[in-house]
């Protein structure tokens, strides 16, 4: 599906709408997930931010299809393997593009 055709699709939906359910609970133990973004950098939603959703969207859709399709606990280590390249790669682009376009991109952590 190309981007602007599912992104139109995303605009058409409500905002938790266009969210796929990803089966959190199958993780495997000991996986470090990494964080999807909920919101736009700088609170500026543009064709990036969009284009991150919508890879994030894809990246959730393959891992449930992996997933329903693994035979064995590799196969389901390495979809969720898979997952997190995927958003960790969405991310980067993401972040770059608005980096460059000005927008801070930092984040917040709070250690104990």
């Amino acid at each position: 599906m190309k981007k602007w055709t599912t992104l139109a699709a995303l605009m058409a939906l409500p905002a938790g709408a266009a969210m796929a359910t990803v089966p959190y609970g199958s993780m495997p133990p000991g996986f470090d997930r990494p964080p999807v973004r909920s919101v736009p950098i700088a609170g500026v939603y543009n064709k990036y931010w969009y284009n991150y959703r919508t890879d994030i969207l894809e990246a959730e859709k393959e891992l449930k299809s992996d997933l329903g399709r693994a035979t064995d606990r590799q196969d389901r280590w390495d979809a969720w393997d898979e997952w997190a390249t995927e958003v960790v790669d969405a991310d980067k682009d993401y972040t770059k593009v608005m980096r460059k376009k000005g927008y801070p991109v930092g984040r917040v952590s709070i250690e104990g």
